[in-house]
């Protein structure tokens, strides 16, 4: 299957509320320019130097999404083009994408990273911390960040009843921090679900999905 195919039959599943992040990282430009002429405008990197080279390698109307996790020293690398940050998972964060934002006259959209996952190496914040976080003062003079949702990644496992147990967690934080709405806080987006489970996510709620071996092909690492 080409990757147009893979993406028309993705797309044709797909309910028009739920938009799809096509997980580009250590795909060539070749890869994403097929998956482009398809129609595709919507990349996700997890690594911002990588985003930096196909962003300036490529047509200037794609919305790039940063995926992976993010070290507050690089925001400054991908300040000036990018569209959505998914992994915030600190106020630190938040503080250094509004500054780098501020230099570009630019306002950078952000989901709030909720830990949903038993595993310890996913990063992520909890439900407190991020009710606390909005809530706060401190938050409320960050002028140039937007934070538009919730991401979240379950658990790596086969069992389906557990990986929906988390997605169910994040649509429930996702409702409880939807009632805190503040300045500079517009919940919209629930990202969560990618190429093995895009599908149970969507049923517990999932708006974005973010879907890499199902469009590209298996990666080569």
């Amino acid at each position: 299957m080409s990757i147009k195919e893979n993406l028309k039959n993705i797309k044709s599943t797909l309910p028009d509320h739920v938009t799809l992040v096509a997980v580009s990282k250590t795909k060539p430009v070749s890869d994403l320019m097929e998956a482009y002429n398809a129609g595709q405008r919507i990349f996700g990197e997890n690594k911002i130097q990588e985003m930096v080279d196909k962003y300036e390698a490529m047509p200037k109307d794609i919305e790039w999404h940063m995926i992976g996790h993010v070290q507050s020293n690089k925001v400054k690398y991908m300040a000036e083009f990018v569209n959505l940050i998914h992994g915030v998972d600190n106020f630190k964060l938040l503080k250094e994408i509004n500054k780098q934002a501020k230099k570009y006259h630019r306002i950078i959209d952000c989901l709030l990273q909720i830990k949903i996952a038993t595993e310890d190496s996913k990063f992520g914040m909890s439900f407190k911390d991020a009710s606390e976080i909005i809530q706060s003062e401190k938050f409320s003079e960050l002028e140039n960040i937007n934070v538009v949702g919730v991401m979240g990644m379950a658990t790596f496992t086969d069992d389906e009843n557990h990986i929906k147990n988390e997605f169910n967690r994040l649509k429930f934080t996702f409702d409880a921090l939807k009632g805190l709405q503040t300045k500079h806080c517009n919940l919209e987006i629930i990202s969560m679900g990618m190429s093995g489970d895009y599908q149970l996510a969507i049923a517990c709620g999932s708006t974005m999905i973010r879907l890499g071996s199902s469009i590209f092909g298996n990666r080569n690492y």
